[in-house]
């Protein structure tokens, strides 16, 4: 009853956002419920420490650092900023910011694209005089759209591929296609809403879109990160790899290593780190044998089931702490794979719905605040088009196509 109620209290708060009249957020409560766990005895600090799966936590360190020194070349911003000074129309801008902000997030995490692209994107509409919520949405929508591609596009995916053992080309093989009809979807669907601002008249950007790149930063950035993406894709350790291309972009005279700190968010490890210990804690109890009993009961182990319970509680609680509400049931379906990818793709396509739906939605309502208020009603009128269509078009991909 104990670890129930530890359970109980700690998702609560990851629903609410912060522990009601405390300054406790969704890392701090991962924490002290974690530490809960092991004071009253639900879990032993030797198993606490063996619950962490810590190649999910390595896996995530390495890609931030690599993403952060691309960041800090000036390489995400030279790229959108390359595409929005060839875009002389503002359905052209649309496409190019969808593509741009899809592929990237495909490689690297989405919350990285979102920070760098909102400020470019805000910069750019306020001086041609266009309305920018639309650009903004399809920032934070396709960014969550195309990092459902591979297991480095966002954190639940990368827990999911730690879990799961799903090689990288196995899982982008499965997930990509899917990636790539959601970035159509969020096209098709803020061209048709904002039909005002895309029936426009052509522009000219010139020179409004200034960048500064760090040359030999930028030109290592790169070699390393194709190296990292391409040992990914012939079978080598996900994280192993992205911890060894962390450590070599460390090895620099160019760049205090204080700077490559804060683009780390130590933040979302403390949250993983303390869920897995809340998970671990609960799973002791009869509660992972009743998940067992209500998926037979439910039917979890269909496609569409597992999908929409997925998005459900994803955003109720978040996708990372959904991941692992569902993971004892998934490891146990006859098709558990089939099971990962579904839960994958479910969690991260859920977070389009409404404004809480990922951190990467966060990220770019509040870095365009001051200059542009996105506000929920605004954000909904396309998220639940966007995410019940990409949904069906997940579902109906992994169920007939796989």
């Amino acid at each position: 009853m104990v670890a129930l109620a530890i359970f109980a209290g700690t998702y609560l708060v990851l629903a609410l956002g912060r522990f009601p009249g405390m300054r406790v957020d969704r890392a701090g409560a991962a924490v002290i419920g974690a530490s809960l766990m092991v004071a009253t005895g639900s879990i032993g600090f030797d198993d606490a420490l063996r619950a962490v799966d810590w190649p999910t936590i390595v896996l995530l360190l390495g890609m931030m650092i690599v993403a952060g020194n691309l960041r800090l070349a000036g390489f995400f911003r030279w790229v959108a900023a390359w595409v929005v000074r060839h875009a002389h129309h503002p359905r052209t801008m649309l496409a190019g910011v969808v593509i741009v902000c899809g592929a990237l997030s495909a490689v690297f995490v989405n919350d990285t694209i979102c920070i760098v692209m909102t400020p470019l994107v805000v910069e750019v509409t306020l001086a041609l005089k266009r309305n920018p919520i639309p650009y903004l949405l399809a920032v934070a929508m396709s960014s969550n759209a195309g990092s459902v591609a591979t297991i480095t596009g966002n954190p639940q995916n990368m827990m999911i591929g730690a879990l799961s053992k799903i090689e990288y080309a196995r899982f982008a093989a499965a997930l990509a296609p899917i990636g790539a009809l959601s970035l159509v979807v969020v096209y098709i669907v803020l061209r048709w809403l904002y039909r005002s601002e895309f029936d426009g008249s052509h522009f000219d950007v010139g020179e409004r879109v200034r960048t500064r790149v760090n040359k030999p930063m930028l030109w290592k950035s790169l070699a390393v990160s194709v190296a990292m993406v391409a040992l990914f894709f012939a079978g080598w350790g996900v994280a192993q790899t992205a911890i060894v291309a962390g450590a070599v972009m460390l090895a620099t005279r160019r760049v205090k290593p204080e700077k490559v700190y804060g683009e780390v968010d130590w933040t979302l490890l403390a949250l993983f780190a303390g869920l897995f210990v809340v998970v671990a804690g609960v799973e002791r109890t009869t509660l992972e044998r009743d998940l067992l009993e209500t998926a037979k009961g439910f039917g979890l182990d269909r496609v569409w089931v597992l999908s929409g319970a997925s998005a459900v509680l994803s955003n109720l609680v978040s996708n990372v702490p959904a991941v692992l509400v569902f993971r004892p049931v998934v490891e146990r379906l006859a098709d558990a794979e089939l099971g990962w990818l579904t839960l994958a793709m479910s969690s991260t396509l859920a977070g389009n719905l409404t404004i809480l739906g990922s951190v990467a939605n966060l990220i770019v309502v509040e870095r365009a605040r001051g200059q542009v208020d996105i506000r929920f009603t605004e954000y909904v009128k396309a998220g639940i088009p966007v995410t019940l269509a990409t949904l069906a078009l997940g579902t109906a991909w992994l169920t007939f196509v796989r």
